[in-house]
This record gives structure tokens, C-alpha cells and sequence, in this order.
């Protein structure tokens, strides 16, 4: 009896520690392989275009862009910063919509900039390139999903509401954009105090989540995702790839671009 009482929280306690080494895998590994990010300042870091989005002066349809880009510093072993940019058909700038955290009051900055800047010396991927009609269509809906955005004056990093619960938001809101959250967006599965089940940020499925700590995501863009300490680990059988914590996906990125 002494030895089964012995036993059983011994067994709960390496169970903990081997979630935990599998969830710690990945940032580790990006530590690794990028061992100047610790080194970085934020004051001479590049924030200069990537050169990935169409000039204005060289595409008049209107577009829609998301990017993600590593956060700054040792965050950034661990999740990505995402935002969406906005152009109006002919228009001669892009408008980016963020959240940023060290902003007093509303975090939520929209602003005339470059869609693709680099991120704190981190080049931004475009996950999702919408053009034309379509965009047109679709930028009014985007405006005000920013505008709707229920959490204007909050941020928490970890397990959110943050920048990336912003962009899962408008994902929800505008579901016609059919947009897939890298799964490393830290942030992206909070759904608020009181909700537990949502649509996915895709629109293609359902996700059920507890406090963006611990939950599961079932659908045709996501695949299949399991949140733990608001880390993901996943299957996506659609785009062929694995999605494990701190790396993202291992395997075929989805195409960016949407119809």
C-alpha cells in the first residue's frame, strides 16, 4: 500500500516532466540554431521592407496580407507576431493593423507602412495573399472586425489575449479570407474568459479551448491540433506537414495565396 502511494505520484510527477521536455524540444532548437537572437538589440535591429509585397505603383487591385514574423528575443524560440495589411484598389500605401503590447492604453495601432516589414530583424512569411475583387470585397469586413476587436486595452503574452488573438479574431469575423494561423502563434486558440468552443481562425472546423492554455482543434485547413500550455502539436493531413512547438510546421507550408 506504502509503495502504491509511493508510486503513483512518482509516475504523475515524470509524466509532467516528459510533457514538458517535449513541449521545450523546439524552442530549444531554435535557440540553437539562431544563437544570435539573445544578442539582438531592438534598436538596431531592421525593420526595412522584405521586399515580398507588390508595390502599390505596381499592383492597382486592391490586397490583403497576413504575416508572421519570430518575436523579439528569446520569445521568439517560442512563438511568432502576426498582422494583417490592407490596400485599397489604386490606393498608393498599404495599411497595417497590429497589437502591440508596450502600447499604455489601446493596443491596437492601425498605421501607412510597408506590409512586410521585417519584424525586430526577423523576415516575415506571408501566410496569406488575397488580391482583387475578392480583397475589395473583403477590406471593409476587415476594417471592422479591427474595430470589434474586444480586447483593445489588454495584452498578455502568454496565453494571450494578444497580437495574435487579434489576427485569429479577424479570421473568425472574416471567415471568407480563410485564414490558416501558423501554428506557433502563441495566443491564437484564447478565446476569451467565458468561451470555450469557437469556429477556427480558417473557418473549416472547430476548436474547443480553455483559457488559450489547454484545447483541442479539429478541421479541413487546420487538421488536427492539440493546445497544451498554449503550445501546439499537430497533424495538418491537407498541406503533408507536422506542427510541433517553437518550429511551426515540418513539411509543405500552405500556399499563401487565396482566390
Amino acid at each position: 500500500m506504502k509503495k502504491w502511494l509511493i508510486q503513483r505520484p512518482l509516475r504523475a510527477v515524470t509524466l509532467i516532466i516528459m510533457v514538458l521536455g517535449v513541449l521545450l524540444v523546439g524552442p530549444a532548437t531554435v535557440l540553437v540554431a539562431d544563437d544570435t537572437r539573445l544578442a539582438q538589440s531592438w534598436r538596431s535591429a531592421r525593420s526595412d521592407s522584405a521586399g515580398i509585397a507588390p508595390l502599390p505603383s505596381q499592383e492597382p487591385k486592391a490586397v490583403i496580407q497576413v504575416y508572421a514574423a519570430r518575436t523579439f528575443g528569446w520569445r521568439g524560440a517560442f512563438a511568432v507576431h502576426t498582422w494583417i495589411a490592407t490596400k485599397r484598389p489604386d490606393a498608393a500605401q498599404y495599411q497595417t493593423h497590429h497589437v502591440i503590447g508596450w502600447r499604455s492604453g489601446n493596443k491596437v495601432i492601425s498605421r501607412w507602412e510597408a506590409p512586410d516589414r521585417h519584424w525586430y530583424g526577423s523576415k516575415p512569411d506571408l501566410i496569406l495573399d488575397l488580391r482583387g475583387d475578392r480583397a475589395a470585397e473583403l477590406i471593409d469586413a476587415v476594417e471592422a472586425a479591427v474595430a470589434s476587436y474586444p480586447y483593445p486595452d489588454s495584452y498578455t503574452a502568454w496565453p494571450g489575449p494578444n497580437s495574435n488573438t487579434f489576427i485569429a479574431w479577424i479570421g473568425r469575423e472574416v471567415p471568407q479570407l480563410q485564414l490558416e494561423m501558423p501554428p506557433h502563434a502563441v495566443g491564437k486558440d484564447y478565446l476569451g474568459g467565458f468561451r470555450l468552443v469557437d469556429w477556427t481562425p480558417s473557418g473549416t472546423g472547430a476548436q474547443v479551448s480553455l483559457l488559450g492554455v489547454l484545447g483541442v482543434t479539429l478541421a479541413l485547413d487546420e487538421g488536427a491540433e492539440v493546445n497544451l500550455l498554449g503550445l501546439t502539436i499537430g497533424l495538418d493531413p491537407q498541406d503533408m506537414n507536422l506542427k510541433l512547438p517553437g518550429i511551426g510546421r515540418v513539411g509543405p507550408a500552405p500556399d499563401p495565396r487565396r482566390e
